[in-house]
């Protein structure tokens, strides 16, 4: 039988996936700040490499008519029982094979799953920008039922989206949809918020208005909040969006959790939670900058805790396991490419320059299969193409090659301070669940640029 998703649980992996697995009616609130249709990629940058902006992969929010979105909407089309049949035939009418179409029928078959896993008593808030409303809303209207839409909000950032074509954009939607009649306003907590302040204006009762001062350019209250996290919001706002649309004990969703903010939004506000995320990059943000000051404990599901698991990730979804092997390393971040990649598939920075060498660029590349000593040759070419200060090379068991571990001796080692460390070294994710780390520097935490303390994401179960 299907279990309903455990308080403080982050799920690495498709939100669709997971949701599939739960029962009916299972979550109080949802909100939802999916990857825009913007046309446009996002990525966390920390730091420069030989002049050049280093870009950490946060997600790709580009959309495209290929494979993947054909069989999509053929398949909601020819499912006259799904509750998005409807929302897919009017879309495709509309919009006819496009980016938007392909964004439109993926949010769709998800929003479909939410609306069944929300309770008859359960909210949903959907995050959006003018790009993507005008068909999110019909979607949502399909789904929900057009009765039971509640507001359309609008978000004012402190920041707007620059265009040289034509007038800066300064708002975001949010659009607000009950599950059924059964769900309540909870008016002491909406006036709650109100007494806070300075978050924003709402009134006791759904408002068609959220005016937030609390951009990342005017924050001072909360300074220090935040992490570098592409289109990352202040978790005042989702403090103001969770109080009045649920109680203290209720489980609150994010099933595109990014950097975790309604995690400590409903953390800071006495509400269970569970988030997912397709990104180890955002769940090591998750772990890393949210839980772990906190001293909060969460359990982990879908990223690795034995070889085993490391195995099968390195099988199914060999970008993930490359991204999440980068990652075991302190200071190291997955690089933002992953099809011609350069032979890189993770960059640092030494926090101290070495005596011995300009650069401070710290590269790994991580092999999913069986070693290679012609990819790690490979490997040695592309630090020196670099010019990186030292490099290590990333495999699920130990490398046995003698010949590998010569030529990486024969690259010497590197002086930071009073120590010496190799320049090029074999590191196995077989070490990492036996504690043994490589022999770095430190170096500099991607998304703060002060030095790295801890290895990223360690799964654990409290």
């Amino acid at each position: 039988m299907a279990e309903a998703p455990e308080h403080r649980t982050l799920f690495y992996g498709d939100c669709l996936s997971w949701m599939a697995d739960w029962p009916d009616a299972c979550v109080d609130l949802i909100y939802l700040d999916p990857p825009f249709n913007s046309n446009a990629n996002y990525n966390i940058l920390f730091g420069e490499g030989n002049g050049r902006p280093a870009q950490v992969r946060g997600f790709e929010d580009t959309w495209r008519w290929d494979d993947a979105a054909i069989e999509r909407s053929l398949r909601l089309e020819g499912a006259a029982g799904h509750p998005a049949h409807r929302a897919a035939v009017a879309l495709k009418s509309l919009l006819g094979p496009s980016g938007m179409l392909a964004y439109a029928t993926y949010m769709a078959e998800r929003l479909a799953e939410m609306r069944r896993i929300l309770k008859p008593t359960g909210a949903i808030y959907l995050h959006c920008d003018d790009t993507a409303v005008g068909y999110l809303d019909p979607v949502m209207s399909s789904l929900f039922g057009r009765q039971n839409r509640m507001n359309l909000l609008t978000w004012r950032r402190s920041t707007r989206h620059s265009d040289a074509r034509r007038f800066g954009r300064v708002l975001d939607y949010i659009l607000f949809y009950r599950r059924s009649e059964e769900w309540e306003w909870n008016g002491e907590e909406a006036r709650s918020a109100l007494e806070r302040g300075p978050e924003g204006d709402l009134e006791e009762g759904p408002t068609d208005h959220i005016e937030s001062p609390t951009g990342f350019t005017n924050y001072s209250a909360r300074r220090g909040e935040y992490l570098g996290f592409p289109t990352q919001k202040p978790v005042g706002l989702l403090e103001q969006l969770i109080r009045p649309a649920s109680r203290a004990g209720d489980l609150v969703l994010d099933p595109f959790c990014g950097c975790g903010t309604t995690i400590m939004a409903a953390e800071n506000l006495n509400r269970r939670w569970t988030g997912i995320d397709i990104s180890v990059t955002a769940l090591d943000l998750v772990i890393e900058r949210r839980l772990k000051p906190k001293q909060i404990k969460a359990r982990i599901a879908g990223i690795p805790i034995a070889l085993p698991e490391a195995r099968r990730l390195a099988r199914d979804d060999p970008f993930a396991f490359e991204a999440w092997a980068v990652m075991r390393i302190a200071g190291m971040a997955a690089n933002e490419r992953q099809r011609g990649d350069g032979g890189i598939d993770g960059r640092g920075m030494l926090s101290e320059r070495a005596r011995d060498h300009a650069s401070r660029l710290v590269l790994a590349q991580v092999a999913g299969g069986r070693f290679s000593l012609s990819k790690f040759r490979e490997f040695l070419a592309v630090l020196e193409r670099e010019d990186a200060a030292c490099g290590v090379y990333i495999t699920l068991d130990r490398a046995a090659s003698p010949s590998a571990r010569r030529e990486a001796a024969e690259k010497g080692t590197l002086r930071v301070g009073a120590s010496e460390f190799p320049r090029v070294q074999l590191w196995s994710i077989a070490e990492h669940f036996q504690g043994r780390q490589p022999e770095l520097p430190v170096l500099n935490d991607p998304y703060t640029g002060a030095p790295a303390q801890l290895t990223m994401v360690r799964a654990e179960t409290p």
